[in-house]
């Protein structure tokens, strides 16, 4: 099979200090095919990529290209053999165009001065956008398009390099069902043009869509490569895992319970026009929609991130004023934002800081911090969370995406609030880790915590959710009890089609 292969990593090993990163991998693509990289977050599929891509050098084991062995010392040096990595946080220039961007430190040049040729680079770079299907003028701004749409232009400037492997690091976490789809589409065009794709997902039903084999890897170790058609999902579940992983499903909904938070009315410009909900206590209200749906708007809003221009909000019974962050927390409410990197974590600082950062005021005495007491409380929540870190010390950037996450809601969970926000609480992060956060919510509510989740994943809304609210186009178009939801009402509502079971939305 060596001579059909278009890629070989053969024993690969890595470690890092205190770590055993990749221990003996292996890992072959052949010419036009998707192949899935799976496991946890920790598993090693990172540590791969990047010694493939020449950001990381291997400890040992060799790696062939068509066949031949290569050295791959720098990113230049993969890109010159054909290979390139569209990373999940896209690395365009938003303040350049797209034709700018494609053809970035490669600019065409004309005349002996060396002027830019620009005509001939918007030429190229719309041939390239031909090629992935992307109608946009080459002269656009990257910051005005959409993200699916900078997508697209990443995976444009990859072929500008005549790649012949195109790595996807979870290329589906900000898209819609519908971005999705026309993702797949290009994906399988790309593999008809003879291109290969290397497939990283914590989403396994899209794996199944999409990739011909999967690789497993656990604990930096190659666990299996099959076809897709030999293996089910909990399989695939079990082997990155290594143990079954408990479903958690809603109970019973707690509709009799104190209405610890309401909304009347709420507006925000276009993004939230006329919002009403009830949140009640222990219950867990799933809100689904579609970008740009409002969704996101609105929890900055009830949080105090952006001005409310209209409406009432109500906690426990009273009307309360919510102009600040600061105010919000005060009326007890916490919140997990949709981006943990960019807004919800101090990546550089340790994770016991992190943990109790929003309970200084509580841990100081005639303005001095009691550390002995800071140390008690992180370690009080590492240990209730099952953070996973060597130590309250280490940097918060340092650890897994779940464990992050985990440390996000430790701070809140340290000031006991009465309503807990999860902007996409599980986003980027592994199958392990989304179990333990989606228990840690029904812990949580049991504990009589009203958590409002908002999510892109109908699975997890379905699964999770004691009741659901639906919104489009910064409006409330739906609810529904858990006994009336089902995937496709939620998406009737959710794109405007007309509900085929004839229910309209219920009043607020």
């Amino acid at each position: 099979m060596t001579d059909t292969l278009l890629l070989s990593m053969e024993h690969i090993s890595k470690r890092f200090p205190g770590v055993q990163a990749l221990d003996d991998v292996s890992f072959e693509v052949v010419p036009g095919e998707v192949h899935a990289l799976v496991g946890e977050n920790g598993a090693g599929k990172s540590t791969l990529m990047k010694i493939l891509t020449g950001a990381l050098p291997r400890d040992s084991g060799g790696v062939r290209w068509l066949g031949a062995p290569v050295e791959i010392d720098t990113p230049g040096q993969a890109l010159a053999l054909g290979i390139s990595m569209i990373h999940q946080e896209l690395a365009l220039i938003p303040v350049l165009d797209v034709g700018q961007n494609i053809f970035l430190g490669r600019e065409p040049a004309r005349g002996r001065l060396g002027l830019v040729d620009w005509d001939g680079l918007y030429l190229a770079a719309e041939a390239q956008l031909a090629r992935v299907g992307l109608e946009v003028d080459a002269r656009t701004r990257v910051e005005e398009l959409s993200i699916a749409q900078r997508q697209m232009v990443e995976i444009a400037k990859a072929l500008s390099f005549e790649s012949r492997l195109i790595v996807m690091d979870e290329p589906t976490s900000s898209l819609t069902e519908r971005e999705v789809e026309t993702l797949f589409a290009l994906i399988r065009s790309l593999k008809a043009q003879g291109v290969s794709v290397v497939f990283i997902s914590h989403r396994l039903e899209e794996v199944f869509q999409v990739a011909d084999r999967v690789t497993v890897l656990r604990d930096g170790r190659h666990i299996a490569t099959a076809p897709l058609g030999e293996l089910s999902v909990p399989a695939v579940v079990r082997m990155m895992v290594g143990r079954e992983v408990a479903q958690v499903s809603a109970g019973a909904p707690i509709l009799d319970g104190q209405v610890v938070l309401e909304v009347r009315g709420l507006s925000r410009g276009r993004t939230v026009r006329d919002v009403s909900l009830k949140l009640h206590q222990g219950e867990i209200l799933g809100m689904f929609g579609l970008v740009g749906s409002g969704r996101t708007d609105l929890a900055r809003a009830l949080f105090g991130v952006d001005p409310i221009e209209r409406g009432e909000v109500w906690i426990d019974g009273r009307r309360a004023r919510i102009d600040s962050p600061r105010r919000a927390i005060a009326q007890g409410l916490g919140f997990v934002p949709e981006d943990r990197k960019a807004q919800g974590l101090f990546l550089n600082m340790a994770v016991g800081q992190n943990v109790t950062i929003a309970a200084l005021g509580d841990l100081a005495r005639l303005d001095f911090i009691d550390f002995a007491r800071m140390r008690r409380l992180a370690q009080e929540y590492v240990e209730r969370l099952d953070i996973r870190t060597p130590g309250l010390g280490q940097r918060v950037r340092n650890l897994s995406g779940g464990n992050q996450q985990k440390t996000v809601i430790a701070r809140w969970l340290t000031l006991h609030p009465k309503v807990l926000i999860l902007d996409e609480p599980t986003r980027g992060i592994d199958v392990g880790a989304k179990a333990e956060i989606h228990a840690l919510m029904r812990a949580l509510a049991r504990e009589g915590v009203a958590v409002l989740m908002i999510s892109s994943e109908l699975p997890e809304i379905m699964a999770v959710s004691d009741r659901i609210v639906v919104m489009r186009e910064g409006r409330v178009v739906g609810e529904l009890s858990r006994a009336e939801a089902s995937q496709d009402r939620i998406m009737f509502y959710a794109t405007g089609g007309a509900d085929g079971h004839g229910a309209a939305a219920r009043p607020q």
